[in-house]
């Protein structure tokens, strides 16, 4: 999805405040301009191109928000979204958990294809100043009110963007307690669909699981090793191909260790990933994988780029007869110190 193609269509919002034992639900449109326009193109951009977002396929026979769309034209527009929110509202009002929101409910469209964005808007506290007139003059006072909008900046909690053709859905959301367990109630309780791991998440379980399966198979220091040669072959995947299938992963990283290679595999298969593609889209996750981090016990911090790790003309790793290691940084024209 490109944010500049992106074409709001239609917006209405309901006020969802649990205080309030109702929902607030409104009748009509909002006429919105080019700046709240802009706000929510930036927030569904994110939605679509971030890495947190799961996919989802709704359970058909149990999902009221796909029947509901089963049904759905523009000129139902309003309608539906008061049954969506009246649905929402009423989860949240049975958990007190579940923060009180303005919802959003979008229409939209990017290129060839039409969407509904379900926004659930998070009420954030702020201060304001007001102004109280009194018999010998003013009185200027702050006051908090809950009722600021986030920033486009700032990342919505939950949120769906369901494409109308086939009723994919791209979805992001926490966790919340209900009934003594946190579950995402915004899938399981309000959409009802089940979804998938996000490319985020999966890439976090892989590297995870790397790293437990070399501190259990081998010595400190071998494993450090081998933690940073699996970082740079993740890195040069992800730069070169843009992700990778993690079996064909486990067999660069684990060329010659077959026992750990098939115990890597066995926490893969719990997660039915084994065959699964890992690829991520968004820069700031691939991001943390081209620097590599080291820690010293006597405190020291280096910071190496991926690229200077592997060239050993720039950085080289001696360990000494009494078992300790040096880091040797070597060839450098220029040193600067920053503040």
């Amino acid at each position: 999805m490109v944010k500049e193609e992106i074409r709001i269509e239609k917006v209405i919002i309901h006020i969802l405040d649990s205080l309030v034992g109702m929902p607030v639900l409104s009748d009509t449109e909002i006429d919105f301009g080019s700046d709240f326009a802009d706000f929510l193109k930036e927030h569904i951009y994110k939605i679509s191109s971030g890495d947190d977002v799961r996919t989802c396929r709704f359970y058909e026979n149990e999902s009221e928000v796909y029947q509901a769309l089963q049904s759905y034209n523009d000129d139902e527009f309003i309608p539906f979204s008061k049954q969506l929110a009246e649905s929402l509202y009423k989860i949240m009002n049975s958990n007190v958990d579940i923060p009180s929101a303005d919802l959003a409910i979008v229409r939209f469209r990017d290129r060839d294809d039409e969407y509904l964005a379900i926004l659930k808007i998070d009420l954030r506290a702020n201060y304001t100043h007001r102004t109280s007139a009194l018999g010998d003059g003013n009185a200027n006072e702050i006051v908090k009110f809950k009722a600021v909008f986030p920033t486009e900046s700032q990342r919505l909690s939950e949120a769906a963007i369901i494409r109308l053709k086939d009723f994919q859905v791209r979805l992001v959301e926490k966790k919340y307690e209900i009934n003594g367990e946190k579950v995402y109630y915004f899938s399981y309780l309000f959409l009802k669909c089940n979804s998938s791991l996000s490319p985020k998440t999966k890439l976090n379980i892989v590297t995870k699981a790397i790293e437990k399966v070399q501190n259990d198979n081998l010595d400190e220091y071998t494993a450090t090793e081998a933690k940073m040669r699996a970082k740079s072959i993740i890195r040069e995947e992800l730069e070169r191909n843009g992700g990778f299938v993690v079996e064909d992963l486990a067999d660069k990283v684990f060329e010659e260790q077959p026992d750990m290679r098939n115990a890597f595999q066995e926490k893969m298969e719990k997660y039915d990933m084994v065959k699964q593609e890992v690829i991520p889209q968004n820069e700031v996750t691939v991001r943390k994988y081209q620097k590599q981090h080291l820690y010293t016990d006597s405190g020291i911090e280096i910071k190496i780029p991926m690229d200077c790790y592997s060239d050993s003309d720039r950085v080289e790793f001696i360990t000494n007869p009494d078992g300790t290691v040096s880091v040797l940084i070597k060839n450098i024209g220029h040193l600067e110190a920053k503040y």
